[in-house]
């Protein structure tokens, strides 16, 4: 696989390390987003519902509307099936793209928003944004299991989920990879800059999963989310594209 270049490290001050918590954590997550303690069904790791097949030329189950919206020069996708609008269960897969066709390379159990899908999404309306979406920076409390390779990392404690959740979410943002809305690429995924302003939400990412729904991000098992990281290279241009399965079908 082809280098993904110049690896960041970031090491931040205690002032800036809170300020990026506050705003990129209290955006992606946390007990009152994700409706903590509340036992929530876990599809098994592994499961696949992203059901029948498509044209060789197409992402499966992705519709003409959101096909187009792929970077021709995009080779790598990681589709996001959302079980229904008002659902917070999904299925994440991970397609290659060789010569004109696409290849399914892993699937996994996920889950999304805790109230859903949105193609309106803003802040604090725990739906996740359907669309799709560059992968251009990842992250976490955790080293790279990739180093060398793959997207851009920028470990640092200022990650860290506060200790104030359950502790069922520790570990949510030990990897995180960023979602390309309202954000700007090339920058830490808890970078807190909204482009877009900040009613139209931020941070979403894909991070480490609890079990239950999320604030906006999707969330995958750890073995996925290591998967990701050393698979996703910047050079093939990776992309998610993400919603329920009707809006993606559209």
């Amino acid at each position: 696989m082809a280098s993904g270049g110049v690896r960041r490290t970031a090491v931040a001050t205690a002032a800036l390390g809170s300020l990026l918590t506050v705003t990129a954590l209290s955006a992606c997550g946390g007990p009152t987003g994700h409706g903590a303690d509340k036992e929530a069904r876990a599809p098994s790791a592994g499961e696949d519902r992203s059901g029948g097949t498509a044209a060789p030329t197409s992402v499966p189950g992705v519709g003409d509307r959101l096909q187009r919206r792929i970077p021709a020069d995009s080779r790598q996708v990681v589709a996001v099936y959302g079980d229904g609008r008002d659902s917070a269960d999904s299925t994440a897969v991970l397609y290659t793209k060789q010569g004109s066709t696409w290849h399914r390379a892993r699937g996994w159990a996920a889950h999304n928003g805790t109230k859903g899908w949105t193609t309106d999404h803003h802040e604090n309306d725990k739906r996740s944004p359907v669309g799709v979406f560059t992968l251009s920076d990842a992250g976490g409390v955790l080293p790279d299991p990739a180093p060398g390779t793959g997207l851009p990392y920028s470990r640092s404690a200022s990650f860290a989920a506060p200790h104030w959740w359950a502790k069922s979410y520790w570990h949510d943002f030990d990897y995180v990879i960023a979602i390309d809305y309202n954000r700007v690429k090339g920058t830490p995924p808890n970078d807190p800059t909204r482009p877009e302003g900040s009613a139209k939400g931020g941070s979403i990412w894909l991070h480490m999963d609890h079990g239950s729904g999320t604030s906006a991000c999707v969330s995958l098992p750890k073995s996925a989310m290591e998967y990701l990281l050393r698979t996703l290279d910047p050079d093939l241009h990776p992309v998610v594209v993400m919603g329920d399965r009707a809006h993606l079908k559209a």
